[in-house]
């Protein structure tokens, strides 16, 4: 198995595994389980922990497919710059994650703040991530490119092999 295999393998954690957590945490509330709430913020610290290497391997997929026919290098730099920003976040919310777990709370409201805010987060970095796998998927996967998109790869090379610009418009 190579960096890329690893990439497409291990992508689609942090993306769903964000969710699962969000969902688990909304269920840790409404039930009041603060059990619940840490099996939350333990998914989340974990996910950012795999994001590292998916983050990782990013590089070497990237230089595994930039010449293949239906390859856009605007795609790639998009998808790219997405994770950049979703790591940072995703990091962030693994850290404040591990601080909820592990920090000793004078008052109760501390750590209702600290596990809100983590909630909140959740939703951004799942939202973020979510962008990034949407980007992503548009690399190899000409089906799902929008119409300007898809444009763009063309453009820069990321036609399918016989495919081109017409120049008649």
């Amino acid at each position: 198995m190579d960096s890329t295999h690893l990439h497409l393998i291990l992508n689609h954690f942090p993306i769903i595994g964000t969710i699962l957590g969000t969902g688990v945490m909304a269920y840790g509330y409404l039930t009041k389980s603060e059990p619940t709430k840490k099996a939350a913020l333990w998914n989340w610290f974990i996910m950012a922990l795999i994001a590292i290497p998916v983050f990782l391997t990013g590089e070497p997929a990237e230089e595994s497919v930039e010449g293949l026919a239906g390859v856009s290098e605007v795609l790639i730099e998009q998808h790219e710059e997405a994770a950049e920003l979703a790591l940072w976040v995703m990091e962030a919310l693994g850290l404040l994650s591990l601080i909820a777990l592990f920090a000793g709370f004078k008052g109760e409201n501390s750590k209702k703040i600290l596990i809100g805010s983590a909630f909140a987060l959740s939703l951004v970095t799942f939202g973020l991530m979510a962008r990034t796998g949407y980007l992503g998927g548009q690399i190899r996967h000409t089906e799902i490119r929008s119409g300007a998109t898809a444009q763009a790869g063309m453009e820069n090379g990321g036609g399918e092999a016989g495919e081109g610009v017409d120049d008649d418009d």
